[in-house]
Parts: structure tokens; sequence; C-alpha cells
């Protein structure tokens, strides 16, 4: 019987918290006992020296340069953590995914390599936490037993995503090799779900797409899945790598087969490892990119885009497409000069004070492989701040990958509140109606708090002042499918903002006094299942978010503004109306303070050496040197002009002819403008042009203009000879144009003496993009300059306008 069948009667639980930031009291006696309840209802890119790799199979701090950012100032749970996470239990543990389970624990996922050098190749891998500094192993998430039949004996199983999904777990995977065609390497991927986040898990008994055959032959890179569900309640899987590009399908009412035809979001040879989160109104499309396992030169990275729309266009912070040849990305995250080179591959969580942070796996540059088995790249998970300035993410303001201890993330509730617990301890006090006690019989939230309306109205009290900007987040059902749980911010009086989850309307509501806005609930949400409720508070504004799984998705969102300001200390109310409510996890904090500002970039300053190629005769400036002096340079007009050939310094030829000349001392910056029309969406792999940093033939840093495949990028490539062999690999930027400014900051770490140098472009010699950095050692003494080459075929003429060094500014 619905409720309009029923007498109008008044039900309601309410639980009232205060929150304060001195010591709390019990103001004489503590919360009285839980009342007794009723029984609950329910249930109890590849580098520039190859063609890309199709996924290679798996055979194998100090902050730089710029101030540290002060203009937030987030709580803090009071513990530290460094970098990495995963060392207390794995060398390795890539790809990483992560959730909060109903149990309260974080359960962080990974990739099937061994563990640690020597270990066994798991069928990937789950660990947990309750604070997400402190992790331990917790097992394999398939085992020979019950690992998905239709993969190929031999296949791995790589880049987990983990979603909650009406009262279950759903995982997403790569399977690397069917059984159904003969051919190897067919990826795709496959679907499992499980009552708890460590298992047992159960494969759907399929691949959620088929393989996909790519033009020429092999298949195309079905891999690295991301779900992303939507406020229609459509859901929404993203994949794909660097052969074929990213990709986004629509999957059915069950979510283990795609429906209709996949959507290409970026251009091919450039993105992998999506994942998708929605905030004010927009979709951020984020994917790694460049090599992610090269050993000591890896120079994988994260960028993003967004859009109105989760199938695109997405498009830059200079509104670049990454879907088109000069290929665009807003950098989140790159190396800084560190130990962590390699870093991407990541996964988005909140906090409860509503601070977002990323995990992505990285390299020691210095310790890159697991000694056994070998060409096993270690890649560990860290943990960073992810910070969000001018609608952009970016780790750490801008700082990069962090080394030392760092503030923890804020995983506990304030107030005495036990979160995994709620109707324990002493942080909420019953006025009237029931508050218990209860268990969840059909999941894995153990202890949850029972709100259960008695035919006039109850409370529990908190006696502590709560402070205007504060951040609640619970998980919450209504066992009935009936009824509705309130948040209530700033008071019970006039100046009260309720936040109502209410079950017959169908609505997530927010208002105050007569004024609300409201959001519908997509068709089937099942409000008898978990979810995630936020409510936040800061600046006088209102924002909540019902979600399935807390991470970046969405089942509505209402943002609200109020006329009467919210008092500087007021209540929270919690309320049951007309049926039981029932809470886990609840945490009561006060709501991050975010940063706002970047870490400073480093500037550029007066020239101290000026090559402009205007000299008498097609002289150059003293001091320059040819290293296998090409035959058909000109210089004249103002110019060198440099037909590309197919010599390149990547590789064992050593026969490219590059222009050197003795590096300053010190810090200094190395500029260069040069104009390389390479076209758009043609193969001319890999002709290129640009500065040099040249320790050798087979020692040295590249930044410059290149074609690979089909796009036009901006590549930061390192060559090192190590340990019998000889690596390249590189960091990718952009966009291109014909004409681009290059520079690369030279400066000498106090600490260890290593030179560091930092790459930038730019298309107009003003709006500058930042990018990676490279370490030489401390006793290299390398010459600097320029190069071109590549390949000779179609030809084409580098034209450089000038070389110059400047003072760092």
């Amino acid at each position: 019987m619905t409720r309009h069948d029923r007498p109008r009667r008044l039900f309601v639980a309410t639980l009232a918290l205060i929150l304060g930031f001195t010591a709390l009291s019990d103001g004489g006696g503590g919360a009285p006992p839980a009342a007794a309840a009723p029984p609950p209802s329910g249930s109890t890119p590849p580098s520039t020296s190859t063609a890309p790799s199709t996924s290679t199979p798996p055979s194998t701090s100090t902050p730089p340069s710029g101030s540290t950012p002060t203009s937030g100032t987030t709580p803090t749970s009071g513990t530290t953590y460094s970098n990495p996470i995963t060392e207390p239990f794995a060398d390795t543990y890539a790809d990483p995914a992560v959730i909060r389970g109903k149990d309260g624990w974080w359960y962080l996922y990974a990739t099937s390599d061994p563990l640690v050098s020597g270990g066994p190749f798991g069928i990937m891998h789950v660990a947990k936490s309750r604070d997400l500094a402190s992790w331990e192993y917790a097992g394999t998430i398939f085992d020979e037993e019950n690992r998905p039949s239709w993969a190929a004996s031999g296949s791995f199983f790589w880049a987990p995503d983990i979603r909650y999904v009406d009262g279950q777990y759903v995982m997403y995977y790569t399977v690397t090799d069917t059984a159904t065609n003969p051919d190897a390497w067919d990826y795709t991927i496959g679907v499992a779900t499980a009552p708890t986040p460590t298992g047992p898990w159960t494969d759907s008994g399929g691949p959620v797409l088929d393989p996909r055959p790519a033009p020429g032959g092999g298949y195309l890179n079905t891999i690295d899945p991301g779900l992303f569900t939507d406020d229609d309640g459509s859901r929404y899987l993203y994949f794909g790598g660097f052969n074929g590009g990213l990709w986004v399908t629509r999957l059915d009412e069950t979510g283990t087969r795609a429906v209709g035809e996949p959507t290409r979001v970026t251009v091919a040879d450039r993105y992998e490892g999506a994942f998708v989160v929605k905030r004010d109104g927009w979709y951020y499309l984020m994917g790694s990119s460049a090599n992610c396992c090269s050993g000591p030169v890896t120079g994988y990275s994260v960028y993003t885009g967004r859009s109105r729309s989760p199938l695109g266009p997405f498009t830059d912070h200079e509104s670049v497409s990454l879907n088109e040849s000069r290929v665009g990305g807003t950098q989140v995250v790159a190396q800084n000069g560190n130990r962590w080179i390699g870093v991407g591959h990541h996964a988005v969580l909140t906090d409860v004070s509503g601070q977002d942070w990323m995990l992505y796996h990285a390299i020691d540059k210095d310790n890159a492989w697991l000694d056994e088995p070998g060409g096993i790249n270690r890649r560990p998970t860290l943990l960073d701040r992810l910070d969000w300035i001018d609608g952009w993410p970016v780790v750490n303001a801008g700082a990069g990958p962090s080394e030392g201890p760092q503030a923890a993330p804020v995983a506990a509730s304030e107030l005495g509140i036990v979160s995994a617990d709620p109707a324990s301890g002493p942080g909420l006090r019953r006025v009237a109606g029931t508050l218990a006690r209860g268990s969840d019989g059909s999941g894995d939230a153990g202890a949850i708090a029972r709100l259960v309306p008695d035919r006039r109205h109850a409370a529990v009290v908190r006696t502590a002042p709560a402070p205007r900007d504060v951040r609640i987040e619970t998980d919450v059902r209504l066992p009935d499918a009936d009824g509705s749980f309130t948040v209530t911010v700033g008071g019970t009086g006039p100046t009260g903002v309720l936040v109502r989850l209410d079950a017959e309307a169908r609505e997530l509501v927010v208002g105050q006094g007569r004024r609300e806005r409201r959001a519908a609930l997509p068709a089937g949400t099942d409000l008898t299942t978990w979810r995630v409720l936020t409510v936040e508070v800061r600046d006088g504004a209102v924002a909540a978010r019902l979600s399935s799984s807390g991470l970046g998705d969405v089942d509505a969102e209402v943002r609200f503004e109020p006329r009467v300001p919210l008092p500087r200390l007021a209540p929270v109310h919690l309320t049951a109306d007309g049926a039981e409510a029932q809470l886990d996890n609840l945490t009561v904090v006060a709501a991050h303070d975010p940063v706002t500002r970047r870490v400073a970039e480093p500037r550029a300053g007066a020239v101290t050496f000026a090559e402009e190629f205007d000299g008498a005769d097609g002289a150059l400036e003293p001091g320059w040197r040819w290293l296998h002096a090409p035959a058909d340079v000109e210089v004249a007009d103002g110019a060198l002009s440099w037909p590309l050939t197919g010599h390149d310094l990547v590789g064992g030829a050593n026969n490219a002819p590059v222009l050197l000349r003795d590096a300053p001392d010190g810090d200094f910056v190395l500029e260069a403008t040069v104009t390389l029309p390479l076209g758009e969406n043609t193969v001319r792999n890999y002709q290129q042009a640009g500065l040099l940093v040249h320790a050798g033939d087979d020692d040295f840093l590249r930044l410059g203009a290149v074609s690979i495949w089909q796009t036009r990028q901006v590549e930061f490539g390192k060559e090192l000879a190590t340990d019998g062999r000889t690596w390249f690999g590189g960091h990718v930027s952009g966009p291109v144009a014909d004409t681009m400014h290059l520079r690369l900051f030279h400066t000498v770490d106090p600490a260890t003496g290593e030179h560091r140098y930092r790459s930038a472009s730019s298309r107009d010699g003003r709006a500058w993009r930042f990018g990676a950095t490279w370490t030489l050692p401390a006793d290299a003494d390398p010459e600097v300059g320029i190069y071109a080459g590549g390949a000779a075929s179609p030809a084409v003429t580098a034209v450089f306008e000038n070389v110059l060094i400047r003072d760092l500014g």
C-alpha cells in the first residue's frame, strides 16, 4: 500500500548532530542507550623509435621549482603517509582501482603482475585499508578454479575497474586473449560480480563486447575499462588504448553487454586508461599517454579533456580536441624530477572532507625492474592530492608526484561518530523514536544504524556546535522503498536547509522554507540498496549528490543557494520520515578548503646567447660544432634550413646529424623556434625536429615536434644505456602547430647535484604548456643544441629561426 493509502501520520526519526572543533564533552551523561527496534525490513604511446605497441604483454622529494600551494587548508586525519602506499606488501601494484566498501574499508585493486620479485602472477590483486594510508594485502580476484572459462589459458588480466551497482560489486577487466579466436592478443573486456569487495567473484560468462579486428590485421586495443553511470541512469563503459584510441559504449540494463555502436572519443595512438568523473556539469575524461613500461626511461603521464556530454567531444583548456591529429590534452600529472617517473593509469577518489585524491602507479627511476622474472617494471601505487584549479584537475597544484611524508586523506568522522557502526559510541544522541543497531543481512555492511519512526517523532542530538562549512556523507537505503531520509543543515528554524531523498516522489530535493530545487532519480533506481549521499556546505551554498559508488558517478545532484544565510554555528539533523531508513559509513567533518592556485612555474629570463642565423655567408656564432654533419643544411636569410633524412638518434646506428655547443654553467633556459610542416592525419613516422641535450649518442634528451602515426605531438624523450641495453622512452604533450616554440629549463638539484630538465612548448610563443622533467647524473657534462630527422619521406624541411639561451627568471 502506498503512502497515500494510509491515514496521514507523521513518522519521523531525527538525528541531530552538532559539530565542534574543541574537545567534545558529553554534556553530563553522553548518549542515551539505543532503543530497541523492530526487526529490520528487507533482507537482513608509443615512443617515436618504434611502431606503437598493442600493449606489450607483461613478459616481462622534493617538489619542482616553485612554491608549495598555500591557498587551501584541508582538514587532515592527523596521520601521514609516504609513497608508495603499497610498499608494505608489493614491489609492483599497477593500474590501480579503488572503492570504499560498505564495511567501511577501502579496497585497492591491481593488474595481474607478480607482487614481488620471484612471485607468481596473481589473477588481479586486492588490498584494503581503513584510513587510505596503511594498506594490507587481501588476496587475488580469480584463481585457476574460478577464472573466466572463455579466456584463453595463457591470457593476462589487466586494469580492473571496480564499482558498486544495485547491491553488488561489479568489476570490469581486460582479457588479453580469448578462447574464441585462434589468434593471440584479441583483447576484450570481461565483467564479474561479488557480494563483497574481496569476492567471491562470479564472471558473467562472456565478454562485454567482442574483440575488434584492426585494419591490416591483429586487434584493436579493447583494454582498460572504466564505468561511468550518469544521472539519467545510463551506463557508459570507456575503453581502448594506443592502437585504436579511447572509445565509449552504452551498456544494457545488466551492465554485462554493450549495446549499439561504440563512439571514439580520442584519436588513435595517444591515450589509454580512461577514467571519467562528472563535476559542475562537465564530464572529465582522463587518460594516460606515452610508454607505460620502459623501465628507467618511462614517460607515462595523465591528461584530461572535458565535454558537456559523456559521448564527447572532449577538449582541453585551450579548446583543443582529444580526437584530432594535432591532439590536445590538459596535463594532470607528470614526473617532476624526483625519483618517480612513468606516473599514470589512475583512479580518483574523494575523502570524507570532499578532497579528491588520485591513485596511480609510478616507477622509481633508480629501481625500475623486478629482479625476477625479467622484463617486468616495478610500478607501485602512489597516492596524491588532486586539486581543481580554474576548472581543471591537477595533482598537488601542479607540483606532481610526492616524496616523503604527506598529510593523509580524511577517512574518519569527527564528533565521536563510529563511521562503520553509526548507532554505537557517543556521537549520536536519541531524542525520540528509535535509533538502533542492526546488521546488514544482505551484503557486507556489517553493523548499521536503523532509524525507525514512531507515531510522533524522534531525534538524536549532539551538543557541540557545527561549522557553516561542513560535509556529511553516509551510505543510506530505504528498505521498504518508501518514506524519505532528510539531512538538515543550518538548524531547524528559518535558516535551515533540508536535503531530502524521497522514495515516493523519487526525487532528491534541496530547499529552504518554501524554496526548493529538485532532481528526479533515474528510472530503476533501487533505494532498497545502498546509495552514497553527500551534503556539502561551502561559502553559504549547498551541494547534494546521490551516487551508486561515490566515484565521480551521479544518480542525482542538486545545488542550492539559500536566500537566508546559514548561521556560523548550527546543528545538523538527520531525519527518517514515513518509513525506516538505514545508515552506514556516516561521517560529519569540516569541509575541505580547496587549493585554488597552482605552484609557480619556472620563468625564462634575459637572453644570454642568441643564434639567429644571420651571420655573413651563412656563418654561425662561435662555439657550434656538427656531429655527424648533414650535407644539405643551409643558413641564409635569418634561418637554418635542414632537410630531414632517415637518420635517427634513437637506436644503435648513431649517425644522426646534430648541432651542438657547450652548455652554460648553472641554471639556464634553452630555447628554439622551429617550423616543421607535418600536416595532419597521415602516417609519416617519425619525422621531427627540436632541442637536444647530448651527453653521448646513447645518453641524451630531446624535445621536438614529431609525427607519431596519425598524430602530431610534442615529445620529450630520453635515451639511456644501462644494464647492457639501450632504452628509449618519452613524455608527450602538445598540441602542435607548423611553427613551434620549445624550451628546456635546466636546474641542478641542490641535494644530489643531478641535472634537471623540464620541458615546455608553445604554439605562439606566449601561452606555454609545461611538460615533464628528465634528469641526468651529477657528473654528466652534456652539450646542448638542435636536431632534425627521423624519416626522409615525404620530403620536408625543418626551418630553425633561432636558438637562444636565457637566464632562469
